[in-house]
C-alpha cells in the first residue's frame, strides 16, 4: 500500500485507522471527506483532531492530483492528461445535451497490441492503482456534470481487474459515492476469466470490443483473439442472465471496406441472434502508421440499417473531438515524445 488514501476501500480505511490506534469512527470520517466531499487537504478535514490531521500529513497524501494538460474541442469534448508515477494517462470528457460521459483509463499503455490502437503501440508500462483511476473522476473540473462513466480509455480494464473493481466499489457503495452501477460501463477485449468474474461480482454494464465476427480477421486486428476467440467470448456471455437494467453491448470500429460487408452482417446476426445486446458502431479515427481507413457516413448508415434489418440493435456513435487528439493514446504519446 502506498501513502495515498484515495482509492482505499472502507475496510482498508478501517485497517489504517486501527494501525495508528485512532478512534474507529475516524474511518467513517475519512471516507466521507475523501469520497463524498472530495476534500483535497487533511487540514480541511475539520472534524478530525489536530493530532490526527498532523499524523495524516506526516505519513500520507490524500491522493488527489489535478490534470496537467487539457485539449478542448470545438464540440465541447475535453481530453485531460494526468501524470502518474510511471507515465501519463488520458481522460476524455464528452458532453452531449443533458448527458456528460467520462472515458476513464485503467493502465499506462496496454498489453493487447490491437492494430488500430495508439495506446497499444505504446506497449504496456504499468498498472494504475485504484487511486490513480478514481482520481481521473473525482479531480475532474466537470465532476458535478457527469452522468455516465465508461472504462474505455487507455489499457484493458480486465487486465487490471482488482484496481478497476475497487474503483467501482468506491463509486457505487453507500459509504462512497453511492452512484447507480448502471451509470458505469466497463470495456474488455474479451479476457474471459476476468470477464466471467465481472459478470458475477459487479452490477455494472459490460462492453465487449469485437470489431470483426470472423476469427482470422479479428486475429489480424486483435492478437487477443488467439487466446480468447470471439466465439468463446460470446458463449461465455450467453451463460449470464442479461435481463433487468444491466446492459451488454459490443463495440465495433468500422474500417472502410474491411469489416462492413454483407458477410459481416450475416455472421453478426448468427453470433448475436436472440442475445439481449446492442452493437455500437464507431467510425475509425486515423492513427499514425496504420493503413486502415475510415468509412464514409453513407457506408456507416448502410451497415447500421442492414444490421437493424437482421434484428440487431445497432447504433452509430457520434465522432467527437476530431479537431484534437481524438484517438485514444495520441495525447499521452505526444506528451511522452516532448519530454
Amino acid at each position: 500500500m502506498d501513502n495515498s488514501l484515495l482509492g482505499l476501500s472502507f475496510d482498508e480505511m478501517k485497517q489504517l485507522v486501527q494501525k495508528h490506534d485512532l478512534p474507529k469512527f475516524t474511518a467513517n470520517q475519512l471516507v466521507e471527506w475523501l469520497y463524498k466531499k472530495r476534500c483535497r487537504n487533511f487540514d480541511d478535514m475539520t472534524n478530525l483532531s489536530k493530532t490526527t490531521r498532523q499524523l495524516l500529513n506526516d505519513n500520507y497524501d490524500t491522493g488527489f492530483h489535478p490534470p496537467i494538460k487539457v485539449q478542448v474541442s470545438n464540440d465541447g469534448t475535453k481530453k485531460y492528461l494526468f501524470h502518474v508515477e510511471d507515465g501519463y494517462v488520458e481522460t476524455a470528457y464528452i458532453p452531449d445535451r443533458d448527458r456528460a460521459t467520462l472515458c476513464v483509463s485503467s493502465q499506462v499503455g496496454c498489453k493487447m497490441g490491437c492494430e488500430f490502437c495508439q495506446t497499444g503501440k505504446q506497449g504496456f508500462q504499468t498498472q494504475l492503482s485504484a487511486g490513480d483511476i478514481i482520481n481521473q473522476i473525482l479531480s475532474l473540473p466537470e465532476f458535478e456534470n457527469l452522468t455516465n462513466f465508461v472504462f474505455m480509455g487507455m489499457g484493458e480494464p480486465m487486465d487490471n481487474y482488482d484496481a478497476v473493481m475497487r474503483c467501482l466499489e468506491i463509486m457505487t457503495s453507500e459509504w462512497g459515492l453511492a452512484m447507480s452501477p448502471t451509470r458505469f460501463t466497463v470495456s474488455t477485449v474479451g479476457v474471459i476469466p476476468f470477464m466471467k468474474r465481472f459478470m458475477k461480482e459487479s452490477k455494472c454494464n459490460l462492453a465487449v470490443s469485437m470489431h470483426s465476427p470472423f476469427h482470422d480477421e479479428r486475429l489480424s486486428l486483435m492478437p487477443v483473439e488467439a487466446a480468447y476467440p470471439i466465439s468463446e467470448v460470446i458463449h461465455a456471455l450467453r451463460q449470464h442472465d442479461w435481463s433487468g437494467q444491466r446492459r451488454l453491448s459490443f463495440e465495433y470500429i468500422v474500417f472502410k471496406g474491411l469489416n462492413d460487408t454483407k458477410d459481416h452482417v450475416r455472421e453478426l446476426a448468427r453470433l448475436l441472434g436472440s442475445m439481449r445486446c446492442r452493437v455500437n458502431l464507431i467510425r475509425f479515427h486515423s492513427v499514425p502508421g496504420v493503413s486502415l481507413q475510415s468509412p464514409s457516413d453513407k457506408d456507416m448508415v448502410q451497415f447500421r440499417d442492414k444490421l437493424n434489418d437482421k434484428g440487431i440493435i445497432a447504433t452509430i456513435r457520434a465522432s467527437r473531438g476530431q479537431d484534437i487528439d481524438a484517438a485514444c493514446g495520441l495525447l499521452s504519446t505526444r506528451n511522452e515524445m516532448q519530454l
